[in-house]
């Protein structure tokens, strides 16, 4: 006789569904490609993702930037050379120069005094009579307070008669504060003892008719000897010819990013030919391919540069942006292809490339369906390790004078430039050298990351 069989009860509220999130919760997740996994995981790498947005904050910089910021990288502003960007914009409107002869319209005083109000028109100087001065008087200027060691900076010039006690500065003024000193000299040229140091602040200058042209003022508009005018508004300042410094970086970055994105796609993709044909070949011609993979390698990168650019006929002081390309895709791809090489060597000899030979796959089709797709990761991570490289190889022989030259503008260039008054105007070394760390850092924590995303066997499951 068959036992009953006991049902048991619930309450319809005694239990509640599982929630199953997509990655937080639960043993298990939706099914995901591995393109969607590679994405989800650079997106928990919050450095990685920080620098993806530099990437592409760069790049719209690059294309869109000069459509918002209409002004030309070539045109100088001489009213605003060697302007950095916190400098004051205000000038006084002057009357157009006329030659001086030592006449004066301040008080009489004594001592080194100026004759007018010093501005970037002229610094006009008036002195009293040295005793002993009998040879004349030698002025000098400097941007510096005048230490002990008595260092009076530039020599300006020389009155050898001792009674023209009047002096004219005229050289490349900017608005800033200049330490003048007069050295009264004997009859053997020799420096007395008796130096004399006034500090002056030179303001900004600027005529009517520059006003005019410039577009500061309305031809209409009463603008008299005295009054005030703001300078056009550089966001980056001026560089030493005055040209701006953001259309100059944007211009830059075009060429720049240029050479850093396309010589590395070119390099590369040499590479990855090469690197899976002797990866699929073996043997022999293994061996052949990847000796003379070690014989580019052990080139000469500047040589060749220089070859090159005598080929293509690139004098002196003309922009080498060609032969600098076709120098990194001809030299640079070994590395690309050795590691290529090393993922076709493994890869070929899994279970799926087998089957499709026994299924009559013929050697292109297991190269381009099977291996290459295989080493996507890589030849991703490659290139965005190769793209700060190549840019910061441009920047470099920008620097040294052997990549593009002035006035192309690029970023290395604008360093080679920069860095010759770096010590009073920091900013035209500053602003470009950040640029170009900015993006070779951004490049590299962004190859870091997708490193990490593509390589399936450090994937996380959470």
């Amino acid at each position: 006789m068959a036992e009953p069989t006991y049902t048991p009860e619930f309450a319809t509220d005694a239990f509640e569904p599982l929630h199953i999130h997509e990655r937080k919760h639960g043993t298990t997740r939706p099914s995901l490609s591995y393109w969607q996994d590679a994405w989800l995981r650079l997106r928990d790498n919050k450095r990685a993702l920080i620098s993806l947005y530099l990437v592409v904050g760069l790049l719209l910089f690059t294309l869109f930037g000069p459509l918002f910021w209409n002004v030309s990288p070539s045109v100088q502003d001489l009213d605003q050379v060697s302007k950095p960007p916190w400098a004051s914009r205000e000038a006084v409107i002057v009357a157009p120069y006329t030659l001086w002869h030592g006449e004066t319209t301040t008080p009489s005083g004594s001592g080194l005094r100026t004759a007018t109000p010093p501005n970037t028109q002229a610094v006009r100087l008036l002195w009293d009579p040295v005793p002993g001065a009998t040879g004349g008087y030698r002025i000098y200027r400097n941007v510096f307070p005048i230490n002990a060691q008595q260092a009076y900076g530039l020599p300006l010039g020389e009155q050898f008669d001792p009674n023209a006690t009047y002096f004219e500065d005229r050289l490349d003024l900017k608005a800033r504060d200049y330490y003048y000193t007069l050295v009264p000299l004997d009859d053997n040229g020799i420096e007395l003892a008796d130096a004399t140091t006034l500090e002056v602040t030179v303001r900004n200058a600027i005529t009517v008719q520059g006003a005019l042209e410039r577009g500061l003022v309305d031809a209409d508009s009463n603008v008299e000897v005295g009054g005030r005018v703001t300078l056009k508004f550089h966001p980056l300042g001026t560089d030493y010819l005055g040209r701006d410094m953001l259309a100059r970086l944007m211009h830059g970055a075009r060429v720049s990013l240029f050479i850093g994105m396309v010589a590395p796609l070119l390099y590369v993709l040499l590479g990855v030919i090469y690197g899976a044909a002797a990866g699929f070949l073996g043997g022999r011609a293994d061996a052949l391919l990847m000796r003379f993979a070690d014989f580019v390698v052990a080139l000469p990168f500047l040589l060749f540069m220089i070859l090159f650019k005598i080929m293509f006929g690139i004098g002196p002081g003309e922009s080498g942006i060609m032969p600098m390309l076709i120098a990194m895709v001809i030299l640079s791809w070994p590395a690309t292809s050795r590691l290529v090489r090393g993922q076709i060597l493994q890869i070929r000899e899994e279970g799926y490339i087998n089957a499709s030979r026994l299924l009559g796959a013929n050697t292109t089709y297991l190269i381009m369906r099977h291996m290459i797709p295989n080493t996507m990761g890589v030849i991703l991570v490659t290139i965005t390790f190769a793209v700060p490289t190549a840019i910061f190889t441009e920047a470099f022989l920008s620097f040294i004078g052997m990549g593009v030259a002035p006035p192309t503008p690029s970023w290395g260039s604008m360093c080679n430039e920069g860095i010759k008054t770096m010590l009073t105007t920091p900013h035209e070394l500053i602003f470009p050298a950040m640029f170009i760390s900015l993006t070779v850092l951004a490049f590299n924590l962004l190859g870091d990351g997708l490193r990490d995303a593509l390589d399936a066997r450090i994937r996380n499951i959470e």
